[in-house]
């Protein structure tokens, strides 16, 4: 059941991102709090308008190595990136952890799916990996890319992963399951850091590794 779910979210995060209407984003919105996977607005709160996209942050992260970006970014991997993402969905925070069954922090929770989709080990904490990721513009995200905002009064303090039409999957706090919220959002809109992506050309200093054994992570579902 859990797979069909999965299926079914992704065709509808591809029919709102080519939909010339509104129509897609009203079927995902239905699909997701149907299942109570996104965040919904506090009762009697006006109906969301989209905002404007937040700038982006000049301040960066001072040891930034990211790879150059790549318009032959390989989709069918990010695409497995993503479904990994969602095999995660009510899996509880835990700080310091990075696995399903531990459960996971931001950080751990990104470092984790990356590593089992893509092979690469991504530093631990959420500044680390800004500074290990390439720094894109919000009008260029793609699921599969990492936002950052600044939940701690302090930039690039948590992290999560794109997933389309605007919303985003992380592992938000203590209390809380990994889930999917929407970026336009005010809370999320004014925190937005910055976003990222891991895949792209090899660049001269890697900035970060390979795993040569990469850790199963989701071992039941």
């Amino acid at each position: 059941m859990r797979t069909v779910c999965i299926a079914l979210l992704l065709t509808l995060l591809a029919c709102a991102r080519a939909g010339a209407s509104g129509a897609g984003d009203d079927e995902l919105d239905r699909f997701l709090n149907a299942r109570g996977l996104v965040e919904a607005p506090a009762r009697g709160a006006p109906p969301l308008a989209p905002a404007a996209p937040a700038p982006l942050r000049t301040e960066s992260p001072a040891a930034s190595t990211a790879y150059p970006a790549s318009s032959n970014q390989p989709m069918d991997r990010m695409s497995e990136l993503v479904v990994a993402a969602m095999g995660a969905l009510g899996v509880p925070y835990r700080r310091g952890g990075n696995t399903y069954d531990s459960g996971f922090d931001c950080s751990g929770f990104v470092r984790a799916v990356v590593e089992q989709t893509l092979g690469l080990m991504l530093p631990r904490n959420a500044a680390q990996q800004a500074a290990a990721t390439h720094e894109i513009e919000r009008t260029e995200l793609q699921p599969g890319d990492l936002v950052f905002f600044n939940t701690l009064r302090r930039t690039y303090s948590h992290v999560g992963i794109y997933v389309g039409d605007h919303k985003f999957i992380h592992s938000p706090k203590p209390g809380a399951a990994v889930r999917i919220e929407d970026m336009r959002v005010n809370y999320w809109n004014r925190r937005f850091d910055g976003a990222r992506r891991v895949m792209g050309q090899s660049s001269a200093r890697a900035p970060f590794q390979a795993a040569t054994t990469p850790t199963p992570v989701y071992t039941s579902y």
